[in-house]
C-alpha cells in the first residue's frame, strides 16, 4: 500500500536511484499509456519547486505520450525487478505489451498513470520541454548521438510522492 510523502524526506541517493537502479517513465492516461526505462535524469528544485528532468529521444513510443498529456510519474523499483525494467527499455510499446510481459500493473494518481509494483512513484505534471541542441553541447556528450537523435528534455514539477509502507 502506498502512502503520500513529503519530497523533501526521501533519503533515496538520487544517482543511484536513476543511474543505477534505473526508472520507468510512464506517460497517457490510466487506460492508455505507455512505459520506457531511463537511466538519465535529475531531481531537484526549480521555480521554487521540487522537479524531475527526464530526457526522451523522439524515436522513443514514449514520446508520443509526453507530448500529448500533461502528466508524467517516474517508478523506482526494488533492484528484484531489474530485469523488467531493462525489458522495458529494449522493447517497444509499440511492438508489445510491456506490461503484461512484466506482469505490471498500471494505477493511476489522478489523471498519471504509474505501475504499481513500484516501491517509490514521483507523479510529475510537464512544466517545461526543449529539444537539446548539438550547438551547445560539449565534444564528449555529442558521442552519445552517432545518429544525431537528439533528447528532447522534460522538466516536470513533482506534485505527488507514493512510497510503500
Amino acid at each position: 500500500m502506498f502512502q503520500e510523502l513529503d519530497p523533501k524526506t526521501l533519503k533515496e541517493n538520487v544517482f543511484s536511484l536513476i543511474g543505477d537502479r534505473w526508472t520507468l517513465i510512464t506517460a497517457g492516461t490510466p487506460d492508455h499509456c505507455n512505459t520506457m526505462t531511463a537511466s538519465w535524469g535529475g531531481l531537484g528544485v526549480l521555480w521554487n519547486k521540487p522537479v524531475a528532468t527526464i530526457y526522451v529521444r523522439p524515436q522513443r513510443y514514449t514520446y508520443t505520450f509526453l507530448e500529448n498529456n500533461a502528466f508524467f510519474t517516474l517508478s523506482f523499483f526494488d533492484p528484484k525487478w531489474k530485469k523488467q525494467l531493462a525489458h522495458c527499455g529494449a522493447v517497444s510499446g509499440r511492438e508489445e505489451d510491456k506490461f503484461a510481459a512484466c506482469g505490471f500493473h498500471v494505477a493511476a494518481a489522478g489523471q498519471a498513470p504509474y505501475i504499481q509494483e513500484a516501491d517509490l512513484v514521483l507523479v510529475c505534471k510537464k512544466r517545461y520541454w526543449n529539444d537539446l541542441d548539438p550547438a551547445h553541447m560539449d565534444p564528449d556528450a555529442l558521442t552519445n548521438y552517432e545518429a544525431k537523435d537528439y533528447h528532447r528534455m522534460y522538466i516536470g514539477e513533482i506534485i505527488q510522492v507514493l512510497g510503500k509502507a
